[in-house]
């Protein structure tokens, strides 16, 4: 189950980052200006925030197997009509498909983590299945500008088509593989649309929602736009994206091991460390020289994988959420966190027009670092607090429980 999640995430990580590398071609061929292009990028996530929170009971009522694999064929399909489209229009459509599938992953991953897994197992099994997106990530920055645009004689409409068959392929396998249910483990209750208020009336689940729109405006940010700003420095496009995938590269192994280290007294020193990491490396990068270029890179790729797994294990395990809510906190995790991811690409396109560079969006990066450092804090004393609180029920238990 692992295994297929984590190949799914792949995919994912595949088809959202292919367009990265290949940003300059697709411009010149479909006539688009940088904020246009910031817009289009961003357009699959302005249907994920409204497909989150409805992802979420979908997952819980129809289960793993099924949404995961529409999830998977969504993506896939998106990556087709990408490969296809023959203006701005369509490629934002097709780009905006991603944003049906896209939750239905994100929030059936970790449901499968918090059922099928056990509380000193989930860690690690976030850290895994996320790391496959990070791989996926790096094979579309060093095959798309090395690999197969040479090979497909500079066409990027062929280049993103191998990467939508990736997906097909993982729909494919998951379909064999999937299961709703551990064995033995019986199906438990399911949240439902009722559990959302009730989530949202807890503390602590209404801070890290705040936190996500600005942990996902930086990573988005990052995912979209990191190739062309190494461009602004000076590198070529072939250049650009073997850096941009060397430090993507090396989140694989910080989100391997990161989470698996955020037991529940670590996770706060952690995310307030990974948000610091982020905001110092927005500026090396943007330092131009060398040494502090390749310094930025290694951190930022170390740190950021592991800001959303040691974020949705925070969420997962805090007082009053638990594995039986995730469904339900998943969807408003990710429709939270994706304002801020609409919002990071538009936003550097945006200041790129307007000041010929990066170096204002990236001191924007570094202050809302700063901002969800301070956060952190306050995120740290609520859980303190909640934790010798009485213990309190989102939802009321099934009929006949205990």
């Amino acid at each position: 189950m692992l295994g297929g999640v984590t190949f799914i995430y792949s995919s994912f990580g595949l088809i959202g980052s292919g367009i990265a590398p290949l940003i300059t071609p697709i411009r010149a061929d479909l006539g688009l200006s940088q904020s246009a292009m910031g817009f289009i990028l961003g357009a699959w996530l302005l249907v994920y925030i409204a497909m989150a929170v409805p992802a979420g009971a979908v997952v819980d009522r129809y289960g793993l197997r099924r949404a995961l694999a529409a999830g998977a064929a969504l993506l896939a399909l998106s990556g087709f009509l990408r490969a296809v489209a023959p203006n701005g229009v369509t490629l934002f459509l097709a780009i905006a498909l991603f944003g049906v599938g896209g939750p239905l992953i994100s929030v059936g991953a970790p449901k499968l983590v918090s059922t099928w897994f056990g509380a000193k197992e989930r860690g690690k099994a976030l850290g895994i299945y996320i790391s496959g997106l990070s791989a996926g990530g790096v094979l579309a920055l060093f095959t798309a500008n090395s690999v197969l645009m040479p090979l497909f004689d500079d066409s990027w409409r062929l280049t993103l088509t191998v990467y939508a068959g990736v997906a097909a392929v993982a729909c494919m396998v998951w379909l064999l593989i999937g299961r709703d249910v551990a064995p033995g483990r019986g199906g438990g209750a399911q949240s439902s649309w009722r559990d959302f208020p009730a989530l949202l009336r807890i503390p602590v689940v209404r801070l890290m929602l705040a936190m996500t729109v600005g942990s996902f405006l930086l990573l988005h940010a990052y995912s979209n736009w990191l190739p062309e700003m190494l461009r602004d420095t000076g590198m070529s496009a072939k250049e650009a994206g073997l850096w941009a995938a060397g430090a993507m590269a090396l989140g694989i192994p910080g989100a391997l091991i990161i989470p698996r280290l955020a037991s529940p007294r670590r996770r706060i020193p952690i995310l307030f460390c990974c948000f610091a990491a982020t905001g110092v490396c927005s500026l090396l990068i943007g330092s131009g020289t060398a040494a502090l270029l390749a310094l930025g890179l290694a951190v930022l790729g170390a740190v950021r994988s592991s800001i959303t797994p040691v974020s949705l294990l925070t969420l997962m395990e805090a007082p009053r959420v638990g594995a039986r809510n995730m469904g339900a906190a998943g969807g408003l995790y990710f429709t939270t966190g994706e304002i801020g991811g609409v919002m990071g690409p538009l936003l550097m396109g945006v200041l790129a027009d307007a000041t010929g560079g990066f170096g204002s969006g990236q001191l924007l990066l570094t202050g809302i670092a700063v901002v969800l450092c301070a956060l952190t804090v306050v995120l740290g004393a609520l859980l303190r607090r909640d934790s010798v609180a009485p213990a309190e029920v989102v939802a009321a238990a099934p009929p006949g429980s205990p």
